[in-house]
């Protein structure tokens, strides 16, 4: 065992296996052929959502080419033409394989042409033939960042040379890498209108994708390090990681860094349990490292905005898993499609989604100037939601007219009423997806944990109805912790009549066995 390890798990940037504890993106390509595309000379495209292992893999494929001294190939990132036009754009992207190619000791291309519609086809023309007899493979990086013309005009100039290509020629096989399928990229060019299929880069042999880590992998992951220092895991802690991640490699990579180097001591090799995972992950959410904060900008799109309000509400939408906000969602990594059940792709981002959307709501919260803690130190929740009926009462109607999550706002103050008082001393867990009809939500404080549980009733549905099915629910959610857990029905009357009746009737408290049912 070495007195300080070698290697890190690593959350900035692509994986180096000289500093990093990893493993071979290459292995979870879905659908890739990698000796095919060089060997048959084939254009594809890659897409997954951000750190995931994209750049590692196309850096670490790169060098296994050159290794096997039959190929010129190079890694290019092409971020520098992101919102530029035609005529900054690409003389910047071709400054770029300049400098790469130099960088990387190939053949550095030369090109006279000045017109922005031929000059990258005419220097990777130069360069094809600088690399000779080597044929010439590039990987474009970040190539959904371009926009409109610079967009086309970039593809079409890879079309051109197509054709043409082979050793001394034209690249024999082009990767172009991004967060999106290349169907997407072009749509979004287009305003959103399908484009021609023969136009402008009908030439791609397929479409491939980088899934995360399966739950084996974790284990794999941190046996890396456990053989470097002799410091083990126990599997409840494995386990935890695998269910809140789903093996999203940046949080399992920041799960365990956080553990072994914040929580211990990075060189305290001690067995790292459940409960330091636990308290590496209550760190991580609030920190909003740059990979959380990306999911918070993301809710600005307006098409982010409305898949997240119909996991929230668990609305049933019939077009939503064909629809263009879905499948950017899906790219993005945000979601998934289970069973045929939508929902968000792992607890963490589910929690940080919800935290930010309701954030608004949160910070405008006055001081809760009431008793909610009973005099051993745990929440008086009847008092909680008391108090928050009366919050309801007063000022739903005005912050409901402001908000942008119509739909949605019930379950956003309730939330954000919860979160001022349990921020930094209890956890709220959150379990939400399209077509439930509900939001659950576990919230633990003082060691005691609650269930609450939120449903609407729309004019399609009756009070009773409503309520029968969410007593239902929620003893059947209360199932998967402990029985003795208090259970709390919140239901909102969306229904237009229900609005109509005066506050006195609207707001309502009872007992229906075990669960209180809290009207609002």
């Amino acid at each position: 065992m070495s007195k300080c390890p070698i290697r890190f798990f690593n959350t900035t940037g692509p994986c180096n296996p000289d500093k990093h504890y990893m493993l071979p993106p290459a292995n979870r390509l879905q659908g890739a052929q990698l000796h095919r595309y060089v060997r048959d000379e084939l254009y594809w495209s890659l897409h997954a959502p951000r750190q995931t292992g994209k750049t590692t893999f196309l850096q670490s494929w790169t060098k296994d080419l050159n290794d096997t001294g039959k190929y010129a190939a190079c890694c290019v990132t092409i971020e520098i033409g992101q919102g530029a036009t035609l005529e900054m754009g690409m003389p910047a992207i071709c400054s770029t394989i300049r400098k790469i190619a130099d960088d990387s000791h190939l053949p550095v291309p030369e090109t006279n042409e000045v017109n922005p519609l031929t000059m990258c086809n005419s220097l990777l023309t130069d360069w094809a033939a600088k690399t000779a007899p080597k044929p010439l493979v590039v990987l474009f990086d970040e190539v959904d960042v371009l926009e409109g013309e610079t967009m086309i005009s970039f593809l079409r100039q890879l079309r051109s040379g197509f054709s043409d290509r082979g050793v001394g020629k034209f690249p024999v096989s082009i990767a172009l890498v991004g967060m999106h399928d290349l169907k997407d990229w072009l749509i979004s060019v287009k305003n959103g209108k399908m484009v021609n299929p023969g136009s402008p880069f009908n030439i791609k042999e397929r479409s491939v994708t980088i899934s995360n880590f399966v739950k084996e992998d974790i284990g794999d992951l941190f046996a890396q390090r456990t053989e470097e220092t002799s410091q083990q895991i126990e599997p409840a802690a494995l386990d935890y990681v695998w269910e809140q991640s789903k093996g999203q490699p940046w949080i399992v990579n920041n799960l365990f860094k956080r553990a072994t180097m914040e929580i211990l001591d990075e060189e305290d090799y001690q067995t790292v349990t459940l409960a330091h995972i636990q308290q590496a992950r209550e760190q991580m959410i609030p920190d909003r490292e740059t990979h959380l904060e990306a999911l918070s900008f993301r809710l600005k799109d307006p098409n982010i905005r409305y898949v997240m309000e119909t996991l929230i509400t668990g609305n049933i939408d019939m077009d939503l898993a064909n629809s263009d906000a879905f499948r950017q969602c899906l790219d993005l990594g945000l979601v998934a499609n289970k069973d045929g059940e939508v929902s968000i792709v792992n607890p963490i981002y589910r929690e940080v989604l919800a935290r930010e959307i309701s954030y608004g709501a949160q910070i405008m919260m006055p001081n809760l100037a009431f008793r909610w803690q009973k005099s051993d130190g745990t929440l008086d929740m009847d008092a909680l939601l008391k108090e928050f009926q009366k919050f309801w009462r007063k000022h739903s109607e005005v912050w409901e007219s402001k908000s942008d999550h119509t739909e949605a706002f019930p379950h956003l103050l309730l939330m954000a009423f919860l979160r001022r008082i349990t921020n930094g001393e209890g956890r709220i867990d959150r379990e939400y997806a399209a077509g439930r009809g509900r939001l659950d939500l576990s919230v633990e404080y003082a060691n005691k944990e609650y269930i609450i549980e939120v449903k609407l009733v729309h004019d399609y549905d009756t009070l009773k109805e409503v309520k029968e099915e969410g007593i239902e629910q929620i003893i059947s959610y209360r199932g998967k912790f402990d029985k003795t857990i208090p259970c709390f029905l919140v239901i909102f009357d969306r229904r237009s009549v229900g609005k109509k009746l005066p506050w006195e009737e609207r707001i309502s408290w009872n007992v229906e066995g075990d669960v209180t049912v809290i009207g609002c």
